[in-house]
């Protein structure tokens, strides 16, 4: 599997894991000038901006560490830059969703998912 196609899937996991808790996803690899972010949801209280990080089972620490300040500096921008343009008046909120590709023994593949509200 390639990394834009697991990647894929793990954004396609996750966005299947905010609407069954109820979230409205709002958009899906919104990009701008300063970066881009995997998915913005929505609650009645929270506009809510998604990485998502995928890796392998069998990567050196967790996915979550990828979202250094410099990663996060980018995110933040890159909400102002949507928020001002869709002119949304909801308390944001920055979240991290961890998923790990588990090849099992017998070739088939399973992910999980470590969803982190309030990573930074």
């Amino acid at each position: 599997m390639n990394r834009g196609t697991t990647g894929k899937k793990g954004e396609d996991m996750t966005a299947r894991f905010l609407r069954k808790r109820g979230f409205a996803v709002v958009l899906r690899n919104y990009r701008c000038r300063f970066g881009e972010i995997d998915i913005i949801a929505e609650t009645d209280e929270y506009i809510i901006f998604v990485e998502v990080k995928t890796r392998g089972g069998n990567c050196i620490g967790r996915p979550a560490e990828a979202v250094d300040a410099a990663k996060q500096q980018r995110i933040i921008l890159t909400a102002e830059d949507y928020i001002s343009k869709s002119g949304c008046k909801l308390q944001p909120r920055f979240d991290v969703a961890e998923v790990t590709v588990l090849e099992r023994q017998d070739g088939a593949v399973g992910y999980s998912l470590n969803y982190i509200e309030n990573a930074f």
